[in-house]
């Protein structure tokens, strides 16, 4: 029998709506064991705003045609949409003996790691989660946990339309900055770049990867 503590089971969902995503990580927290193993979940979403439980509805400027979902992630407002990825972590944290602080400076040194790789140099904030490149927001972080086990993640922009970015104030930041992959001259590309986050995140908990 595999050992969870070992392993970690990336799955590429493709395009899949927001809501449905979010009660089915809810789900398989609820149900998982002590041998569940814990998964990497990689796709993107069509165009939403999603509203961290500490956010705030006035940093929601305009948000025109694209919903607005309140969720039970932390942090403030941000956007999904195609051409981002967006990476759901589900584990179970006392196993892995992290806590919440260390996993998410873990997927943070992640993608710094991943864009170095694209000859990308970036940076993170003590006082403001996510990853930055020359003040601009490149990654958001906004996490869950419940029962141990985290769920929710990260949302890296790899090359997607930005416009939505402004009628929002991002993380709760007016006036915030946001880049994409794409607008770095580096290669930007979904799959790609999905596979490069998997093996940082995997390397950095020290698990083998098992795609599904």
């Amino acid at each position: 029998m595999t050992d969870p503590r070992e392993v970690l089971i990336v799955r590429r969902l493709g395009l899949r709506d927001y809501e449905s995503t979010w009660r089915a990580m809810q789900s398989f927290t609820d149900r998982r064991g002590a041998d569940t193993a814990d998964e990497l979940w990689l796709l993107e979403h069509p165009p939403v705003y999603t509203l961290g439980k500490a956010g705030r509805p006035k940093h929601v400027i305009d948000p025109g045609g694209i919903p607005v979902i309140a969720t039970d992630r932390g942090g403030q407002v941000t956007y999904h949409g195609p051409g981002q990825l967006v990476a759901y972590i589900l584990l179970d944290l006392p196993r892995a003996g992290i806590g919440v602080k260390r996993l998410v400076q873990l997927l943070e040194q992640s993608v710094v790691a991943l864009l170095r790789g694209y000859g990308i140099a970036s940076s993170t904030r003590s006082h403001a989660p996510g990853v930055y490149v020359e003040g601009a927001k490149i990654a958001a972080v906004g996490l869950r946990v419940r029962r141990g086990c985290s769920f929710h993640g990260l949302a890296l922009n790899v090359n997607l339309d930005l416009a939505p970015f402004s009628r929002i104030d991002p993380c709760g930041y007016p006036g915030l900055a946001v880049t994409a992959i794409a607008q770095l001259d580096a290669p930007a590309k979904i799959g790609p770049v999905g596979t490069g986050l998997a093996e940082q995140i995997a390397r950095l908990l020290a698990r083998c990867i098992i795609p599904v």
